[in-house]
């Protein structure tokens, strides 16, 4: 019984994938090919569609990194001049700055690759 079993759960995969194919060239079979364009990255280049993916991305880091500045401030107007969290507070803007820097580096540097990218393979956006 366990060897029929086998042997009918192998004949119904090769017969799917022999099958697929040829119902996914007739229109027949919604393959998901089409789910892109309910997204409204569909109509365009993949790398035009990573970008803007990127450009979200960065746009969430930058207000984290905005929202960690402001907390530093916040922490040194309550500090009432406790030099120990002064000394914090300072801590918390300098790391909110360097994150900041470096989101705006990695923006210009994926903008670089990306439209590089783009004008060497002739893609349009």
């Amino acid at each position: 019984m366990k060897k029929f079993l086998t042997v009918a759960l192998a004949i119904a995969v090769i017969s799917a994938f022999a099958v697929t194919p040829v119902l996914a060239t007739t229109g027949s079979l919604n393959v998901g090919l089409t789910y892109g364009t309910y997204t409204g990255l569909g109509t365009q280049d993949l790398r035009a569609g990573i970008m803007n993916i990127i450009n979200v991305l960065l746009g969430f880091l930058g207000i984290i990194a905005i929202v960690i500045v402001l907390y530093g401030g916040f922490v040194w107007l309550t500090s009432a001049g406790n030099e120990e969290k002064v000394g914090q507070a300072k801590k918390i803007i300098s790391a909110g700055i360097v994150g900041l820097v470096i989101i705006f580096i990695s923006y210009a540097i994926v903008t670089f690759v990306i439209e590089s990218l783009i004008t060497a393979t002739g893609a349009t956006t």
